[in-house]
């Protein structure tokens, strides 16, 4: 009964955030080992959390936010802008700008092609209402192949096999190598050049000789992969851009 008294209510999911006439929702979410409050702005989402220690008052974290509301606004306005999967709308496939162009109402297959003028389109041939999500289904599609054409290079170049591939939208990692030799990645990387896909491909794979990032994993790496640190760079320089669109 004694620790019955002393029990904290629930926190609320998020918080609301007032600064110069505008409202930001700020997630909350509680750590055991996080020593400090703390903010910060997603560049892939733009979601806004603000995480706090497991016994830090619920005022404290709300002051805090509440404080730093104009540095919210300001990495808000950094976060890049949105791209739908829409008519009219440009987005990188293979790297290559791409116009989305909804060709015709009739349902059909969606392919990347080149328009009368010249012009590389993602032509899609559907309602109107489908237009997004069959370019989404399209693209992941296309990094399935990709994806599973550089694995299976590479799983033969080590002698090693990988039991699942699968092809998430994941936000903060482009692949991971579960200990069971099952492979995941980011559908997004097909709208990368053909080298960052191939690169994450080689990375996971390595991974499946050696789970670790010890001197023996870059160096078997890159000897799979020679252009893994352009690949870093442009990832470094321009992953978080690929969670713009769709």
């Amino acid at each position: 009964m004694r620790f019955a008294l002393f029990r904290r209510n629930p926190d609320p999911p998020h918080l609301e955030v007032a600064h110069a006439g505008r409202a930001f929702r700020v997630v909350l979410k509680r750590r055991p080992t996080s020593r400090r409050i703390t903010l910060r702005v997603s560049n892939a989402t733009g979601e806004v959390v603000l995480t706090l220690p497991e016994h830090a008052e619920l005022g404290a974290a709300r002051r805090f936010a509440d404080a730093h509301g104009g540095w919210i606004a300001s990495r808000l306005e950094r976060v890049p802008r949105r791209v739908t999967f829409k008519h009219g709308a440009t987005v990188p496939f293979r790297g290559v700008p791409h116009r989305i162009a909804h060709w015709s109402n009739i349902g059909g297959s969606t392919e990347a092609t080149v328009d009368p003028h010249g012009q590389a389109v993602l032509a899609v041939t559907c309602d109107t209402p489908h237009v997004a999500r069959r370019v989404r289904e399209f693209l992941e599609r296309e990094a399935r192949k990709d994806l599973a054409r550089a694995v299976r290079k590479y799983t033969t170049a080590l002698g090693v096999t990988a039991k699942r591939i699968a092809v998430r939208d994941t936000k903060t990692r482009w692949g991971s190598c579960s200990a069971k030799g099952c492979l995941s990645f980011s559908w997004r990387l097909i709208l990368a050049p053909h080298y960052v896909l191939d690169y994450l491909a080689a990375h996971e794979v390595a991974h499946l000789k050696e789970m670790n990032h010890s001197h023996r994993f870059w160096r078997e790496l890159h000897r799979l992969c020679p252009r893994t640190e352009e690949a870093e760079r442009w990832l470094k320089r321009h992953g978080t851009e690929l969670h713009r669109y769709g």
